[in-house]
């Protein structure tokens, strides 16, 4: 695809110079260029949108399709986009069709009765913790390592019925799949067909026996209802296996490195139960699960902030420059925990393509803050916050390391 030299200069996602920043290029980008022509991981041009409103109505906007992403001369975020036939890129209704089959196990009633085993797996990964740092003396702990990786993939490994033992197998698989440029094209290809097997293998399992779990109930779905081909079926558990820990993983790290980086660390987690969902708002707001939400596309010339964009444009709704607008936000770069409710953030995205796993993300964010703050109320940052480094290349903003002590 032709590309002008503006393009070429400006690749997509812009560089960041610390692990928890916004790019300072989005400041620039909505004061002066709000729609501004990039280049994508995979070559291709496509069009960044950074103002808060123009974010919130490209997401809106049926026109900005997910569906035609996967259409052969549609322009790509990567080299191996993601598959036709899953919630990523379906629109209204065949998404709507797929989205009712799994909405019922992340309603906020559900994820109330999920709530106690939440806290208590979050409990068993602090005790083990704790356990480790006093077998060797108390040295500094990964919490990444530690908690912030195991703690959502527990969670969605017992929602779905997923091995939690085959976490690392397919915590390899999943980064290929998140890749933007951590992974060549080649490996990214061979680790998605790996995930795919696996969980092929994991629904043969299911019918042989099936249990109580969310995966179980898609196969009954499946093979009795005819509500989903074996496609989607397949594509349905890879997106809820990745995305039910990918971005939890990220965001509950970049919480606690922002909650540690401040002087009352860990004591500015509440015990009010409202207080402290004011305050996971906040952490989601200012600490961005990605550059941008999934690819679009255009089905039809789109006007955004005075510009048209053609057809077959390609669009990025930048939520964490939206995140980030002082048209939207008072002090939009600041971290105010005590800042009013509700935040009306982009972090989960809106309109059709809402996450539907956000009451599920809210609930682990707030369970895990409020049991490493009962667990570890001296926490600190073992290493200066300007060695701690940020994941490049990936969908998600995850922190490689999160070397944490306490007394």
């Amino acid at each position: 695809m032709a590309q002008d030299s503006a393009a070429r200069a400006r690749p997509y996602p812009p560089p960041r110079r610390s692990a928890t920043e916004v790019p300072a290029a989005y400041a620039r980008l909505r004061a002066e260029e709000p729609v501004a022509e990039v280049t994508l991981p995979s070559g291709d041009t496509g069009h960044l949108v950074s103002r808060y409103d123009d974010v919130r109505a490209v997401l809106a906007d049926p026109r900005c399709s997910r569906a035609a992403t996967v259409l052969p001369q549609a322009p790509k975020l990567t080299a191996v986009p993601f598959d036709a036939g899953g919630l990523f890129t379906m629109d209204p209704p065949e998404h709507t069709r797929l989205r009712a089959l799994v909405s019922r196990a992340f309603t906020p009633r559900r994820v109330a009765a999920m709530r106690p085993r939440i806290a208590e797996l979050a409990g068993e990964l602090a005790d083990a913790m704790a356990a480790s740092h006093r077998a060797d003396g108390g040295g500094p702990r990964d919490l990444n390592a530690a908690f912030a990786f195991p703690f959502p993939v527990a969670v969605i490994c017992e929602l779905l019925g997923v091995p939690y033992a085959d976490r690392e197998r397919f915590r390899t698989w999943s980064d290929a799949v998140v890749s933007l440029t951590a992974h060549p094209p080649e490996e990214m290809l061979r680790h998605k067909r790996a995930l795919l097997a696996y969980l092929g293998e994991l629904v043969a399992a299911k019918r042989r026996a099936p249990g109580a779990d969310l995966l179980s109930a898609l196969v009954t779905v499946r093979d009795e209802e005819g509500g989903l081909t074996e496609t989607e079926l397949l594509t349905m558990a890879m997106t809820l296996l990745i995305a039910g820990h990918e971005t939890t993983v990220g965001v509950l790290g970049t919480s606690v490195f922002t909650l540690l980086r401040q002087p009352d660390r860990l004591a500015l987690v509440p015990d009010d139960e409202e207080q402290l969902a004011a305050l996971v708002e906040e952490l989601l707001r200012i600490n961005p699960i990605g550059d941008g939400g999934p690819l679009r596309v255009t089905t039809a010339p789109v006007e955004v902030a005075g510009r048209v964009l053609p057809a077959n444009s390609a669009v990025i709704a930048a939520i964490c420059s939206a995140n980030r607008d002082a048209d939207r936000f008072t002090d939009p770069d600041g971290f105010d925990p005590h800042r009013p409710s509700p935040t009306p953030h982009l972090a989960f995205g809106h309109g059709p393509h809402y996450c539907l796993g956000a009451p599920l993300a809210r609930a682990e964010l707030a369970i895990a803050l409020r049991v490493l703050a009962d667990r570890f109320p001296t926490m600190r940052l073992a290493v200066p916050a300007e060695t701690v480094t940020m994941h490049t290349g990936l969908l998600v903003n995850r922190l490689t390391r999160l070397p944490v002590s306490w007394d």
